[in-house]
C-alpha cells in the first residue's frame, strides 16, 4: 500500500553497495557534498558525518531551508497568534469579561524573526558538532564529482541535491504586484484586505491566519472545491467551517490581472468581477528549486513536472549524484525529507540495507479548525480495496457548547471490509494534527476496526470519538 511511487531511473544498473575506499582511490575532497541545508540535506549530512564520512554542505540562503525559515515553523507561530482573537471572544461565556485587545503585527513579525535566527544558529551548531563543513554560497554542478561554489571547486565521491521547492507565481498582467509565501511573513505593514490565490494547504492556512489576525480575506480558487487530494468529505466540511469564520471563499474563479491604484490593488477576476485589496498572496504551487545549479553539466534526468527522477535509494540517472526531499516531487513534508535523509545516509555510509516505507504517513493542515489525515481517501480506498465500511461523526466540540462559537468537528474512518483494517482516518477539528499522530501509529501497526472498538477512550475528549464510532454510516 505504497502511497508514493518513485519514478524509475533508467540505466543505473544494480544498486552499488557503499565503498568507503572510493574516496581514497580517487582522492576526492569529500565523501559527500550536499547542496542545500534544508531539513533533508542537514539530516543526511549529519548522519553521514556520524558514520565517519567527510561531509560538506553548501547553502546560499539560510540554514534550515523552507520549513524553519518560511514554512512550517513561522506558519505555526502565526497560527497560534491568529487563534487568540477567537479565544478572547470564547472566554466571555466562561466568565472572562475582558475586551479583545488590539493586535500589533510588528511585535509578532519581529519576535518570529528572533526565533528563526535562534533556530538558524542551532542548525549551524548541529552541523559543526557533527564535523560537517558549512560552505556559504550557491553551489553549481561541474561534473559528476565536482561542485563549484564561487571560484572554489570541490570534489566528492557522492553529491546530494537537497534544494527543496520554491513558490511559483504564473505569468499574467500585473504579476509583479503579487507576493509569495516567502515574503508574506515579513510584510512591513499588516494587510487589512488580503486576496489569497490558490486552493492547496498553504493557501488555506494563510487564509485562516490573516482572517484570525483581523484582515478581510478573500480566497480565490480556480477549481470547484479546494484541498484537492484530500478526502471529499473533509474538503466539503472545510469549506463550510472556513466560510463560517468570515473568509470570503470564491471557487471556480481565476485572476485575470492586477493593477495598482490610489485605493490599493485592483484584482480583476474571470467572472467579470473585481476586488480591491492591499496585498495579493499567490499560493498556487511550488516547483523544484533547480535554477542555476548546473544540471546541464551532468546526466541527471527529470520527471515531466521538472522534479529530479530518483530510484528508491534516491540515486539519479548519474550514479554518483543523489537527490531527496521536495526536489524529487514526493510528499512535500518535512518529516518525509528527514526520513529520506536518514535512509540515504544509512544506506550509503552506514552499510545498512535501509529503505523508506511511505505507507500511512500522517499530515495536517493548520487551518482553523485543523485538519489531520492519514491513509487513503474514500476514493483511493475504494479503487484499492473494493468494498468498504465507512464511519462518520459530526459534533460540536465540548468547549463550544459554552463558548457559543459556531464550529463543528468532523471525523471519518475508512475500513477495508474484507480485512477489517482501518485504511483511512480523517478529521477536522481542534488538535486534529496532535490526535492524528497517535492514530497513524495504530494504522501503521495494522489496527483493525475491532481493535479501535475495543480500545477504551479518554473521556471527555474529542479523540475518544475514534474508538466509539460503532455503527457504520455506509457499507458496500
Amino acid at each position: 500500500m505504497n502511497l508514493l511511487a518513485r519514478g524509475d531511473v533508467a540505466d543505473t544498473g544494480k544498486l552499488e553497495q557503499p565503498n568507503q575506499e572510493e574516496t581514497s582511490v580517487h582522492n576526492y575532497d569529500y565523501d559527500l557534498f550536499v547542496i542545500g541545508a534544508g531539513s533533508g540535506g542537514v539530516r543526511a549530512a549529519r548522519m553521514a558525518a556520524g558514520f565517519g564520512a567527510r561531509v560538506a554542505v553548501a547553502e546560499d540562503r539560510y540554514l534550515g531551508g523552507t520549513c524553519v525559515n518560511v514554512g512550517c515553523v513561522p506558519k505555526k507561530l502565526y497560527v497560534y497568534a491568529s487563534e487568540f482573537g477567537k479565544a478572547f471572544k470564547d472566554a466571555h461565556n466562561f466568565g472572562w469579561n475582558s475586551e479583545t485587545p488590539p493586535f500589533d503585527w510588528a511585535t509578532l513579525r519581529d519576535n518570529k524573526k528572533a526565533e528563526i535566527a535562534r533556530l538558524n544558529g542551532i542548525y549551524d551548531n548541529l552541523l559543526a558538532g557533527a564535523k560537517a563543513e558549512v560552505i556559504n554560497g550557491r553551489a553549481r554542478l561541474v561534473d559528476a564529482h565536482t561542485v563549484a561554489v564561487g571560484e572554489q571547486r570541490h570534489t566528492a565521491g557522492r553529491i546530494l541535491i537537497a534544494t527543496g521547492g520554491w513558490p511559483h507565481i504564473p505569468a499574467f498582467p500585473g504579476r509583479e504586484h503579487a507576493i509569495s509565501s516567502n515574503e508574506v511573513f515579513d510584510l512591513e505593514t499588516f494587510p487589512r484586505r488580503l486576496a489569497i490565490v490558490g486552493g492547496g494547504y498553504i493557501a488555506v492556512e494563510f487564509a485562516g491566519i490573516f482572517n484570525g489576525l483581523g484582515a478581510h480575506v478573500t480566497q480565490l480558487y480556480r477549481g470547484p472545491l479546494f484541498l484537492r487530494g484530500f478526502d471529499a468529505d473533509i474538503r466539503a466540511h472545510a469549506a463550510q467551517e472556513i466560510a463560517k469564520t468570515g473568509v470570503d471563499l470564491r471557487f471556480e474563479v481565476n485572476v485575470q490581472s492586477i493593477s495598482a491604484g490610489p485605493g490599493g490593488l485592483k484584482v480583476c477576476l474571470s467572472d467579470d468581477t473585481a476586488i480591491e485589496v492591499d496585498t495579493v498572496l499567490y499560493a498556487t504551487g511550488r516547483k523544484a528549486n533547480l535554477h542555476d545549479i548546473g544540471l546541464e553539466s551532468v546526466n541527471v534526468a527529470l520527471n515531466d513536472d521538472g522534479t529530479i527522477k530518483v530510484d528508491d535509494q534516491f540515486r539519479t540517472s548519474e550514479p554518483s549524484i543523489f537527490a531527496l526531499g521536495d526536489v524529487t516531487g514526493g510528499m512535500e513534508l518535512t518529516p518525509v525529507a528527514l526520513a529520506e535523509g536518514m535512509s540515504f545516509a544509512r544506506r550509503q555510509f552506514g552499510g545498512l540495507d535501509n529503505t523508506l516505507d511511505y505507507d500511512f504517513i500522517p499530515t495536517a493542515v493548520f487551518c482553523q479548525p485543523n485538519i489531520g489525515t492519514v491513509g487513503f481517501t474514500e476514493e483511493e480506498a475504494r479503487a484499492r480495496f473494493g468494498h468498504l465500511r465507512l464511519f462518520k461523526s459530526t459534533f460540536k466540540p465540548m468547549k463550544h457548547t459554552i463558548s457559543g462559537r459556531d464550529e463543528k468537528t468532523f471525523m471519518k474512518l475508512i475500513v477495508d471490509k474484507a480485512s477489517d483494517r482501518v485504511v483511512g482516518a480523517h478529521m477536522m477539528g481542534p488538535d486534529a494534527g496532535e490526535i492524528m499522530q497517535g492514530i497513524a501509529i495504530a494504522m501503521r501497526a495494522g489496527a483493525t476496526k475491532a481493535v479501535f472498538d475495543t480500545t477504551i477512550g479518554i473521556h471527555p475528549t474529542a479523540a475518544e470519538e475514534f474508538v466509539t464510532m460503532r455503527e457504520a454510516w455506509r457499507e458496500d
